[in-house]
């Protein structure tokens, strides 16, 4: 396939970068199409670990080419930051990445409001559970029309146009009740990021329809989750982009017609971050147990991941909106000790049975799951290589995934590493 796209089905955190990881040996191109440098994806290589902020997963194959999207929200330093990391580790970009002359920049200011805000609901007990990185406030500013993009901050008189948003934006965060920012030293910084970003600014849009043109394969990489959309996730409670399949198009400039397939990731339970409704989220030794097993801790973050058994609910909707054509399911190994499994098959609210996601949040956060159980594997998966291999009852619970979100198991993971990853036939 040509292109093809790998999303989040949960709330973000499923492991996409390792699944993005494994299917770039098949292409040639990698692109990142939305959020910024809230969302991380961490990526083993033999004993090496990689945690990716922007920069997309395929930067770590040499010969590969990457872009940022101008869907993507972009922190100028921060990346500079991140580039400077993977230089140091010998990975090196030239000619083979590329940032979108359309996509926005994020600003200290945006990061400034974005504090403030956050920390006014968090008194007000109406708290998001942002990041706090700007990036909401960035994709205010470009829907308001009032966003710089990157074509911009290397023009010759970007110093002048930075400066005076700073002055404009330290009248908004005074009145939040923040300090105003030093307007010259921040512009400063900023230049100087824009020195180093320079190189690699490009008509991404161009590139990927010459790429396109010439036959090569395109791999779309999304940050977050399904349940993290702007539009399908449980609002307020998302994130400010579209992490969903038609977010590739959009973010990115190739036509929706011209994307082949979509690969859903989820892991074989589920985790969130932040606040939010979370219908199998499990506050007893079981969901302690996944969360000890699996390590979960965000990458970008450092925050706790609250953990919970598989939601048959909310994959059967990333498969409706997303057109999932197969499944890529993580951290299978992280139930190998478990003696049995729940797998919520619907929920009940009100006294009512529904089968599928409520768009009211309310209603959502009054879900409670209506659980299947089926029997544990109780054996080490980690050293497992190919599906064939794989216990009789993991094999059935995935066979039970397939049945009850209408998209088949396609790619299994059973550890960090790239070899920990094997196809179904």
């Amino acid at each position: 396939m040509a292109t093809q796209v790998v999303i989040g089905a949960q709330w973000g955190d499923e492991g996409k970068g390792k699944i993005v990881d494994v299917l770039t040996e098949q292409a040639q191109w990698v692109v990142r199409y939305q959020g910024g440098n809230n969302a991380g994806h961490t990526v083993k290589v033999g004993d090496e670990k990689f945690v990716l902020h922007l920069v997309p997963s395929g930067i770590l194959h040499a010969g590969k080419k990457s872009v940022i999207g101008h869907g993507v929200v972009v922190d100028p330093i921060g990346l500079v930051s991140e580039l400077k990391g993977l230089q140091e580790r010998d990975i090196d970009c030239t000619g083979r990445f590329f940032l979108s002359d359309r996509a926005h920049v994020v600003f200290s200011y945006h990061k400034a409001i974005d504090a403030a805000r956050e920390e006014a609901a968090s008194k007000a007990g109406s708290s998001i559970g942002t990041t706090r990185r700007g990036i909401g406030p960035t994709y205010g500013d470009k829907v308001t029309r009032k966003g710089l993009r990157l074509g911009e901050l290397v023009r010759a008189d970007a110093a002048e146009r930075v400066k005076a948003r700073f002055v404009e934006r330290n009248e908004i965060i005074k009145a939040l009740g923040g300090e105003a920012l030093d307007v010259d030293a921040h512009t400063a910084e900023v230049m100087a990021a824009a020195e180093v970003l320079r190189p690699f600014v490009a008509d991404t849009v161009v590139l990927l329809h010459e790429a396109r043109q010439a036959g090569d394969k395109i791999l779309f990489e999304g940050a977050q989750g399904t349940m993290l959309d702007i539009d399908y996730g449980s609002y307020p409670f998302v994130t400010s982009s579209s992490p969903t399949s038609g977010g590739a198009a959009t973010g990115s400039g190739v036509p929706p017609n011209r994307i082949e397939n979509v690969v859903g990731v989820c892991k074989a339970y589920t985790t969130r971050v932040g606040e939010g409704p979370f219908p199998t989220e499990d506050f007893n030794e079981d969901g302690q147990r996944m969360g000890e097993i699996g390590h979960e801790f965000g990458a970008t973050t450092g925050r706790s991941r609250r953990c919970g058994w598989f939601d048959a609910v909310v994959a059967r909707y990333a498969v409706m909106v997303n057109g999932v054509d197969q499944w890529a399911i993580t951290k299978l190994d992280v139930l190998d000790t478990f003696e049995t499994i729940k797998l919520a098959v619907a929920y009940e609210v009100d006294g009512e049975r529904i089968e599928n996601m409520p768009a009211d949040t309310e209603l959502f956060a009054r879900c409670t799951p209506i659980y299947e159980e089926v029997p544990g594997w109780q054996s080490d998966t980690t050293g497992i290589t190919s599906f064939e291999d794989l216990p009789a009852a993991a094999v059935s619970f995935l066979d039970r995934v397939t049945e009850l979100t209408g998209a088949k198991v396609g790619i299994v993971s059973v550890g960090p590493r790239r070899a920990q990853t094997f196809n179904r036939p």
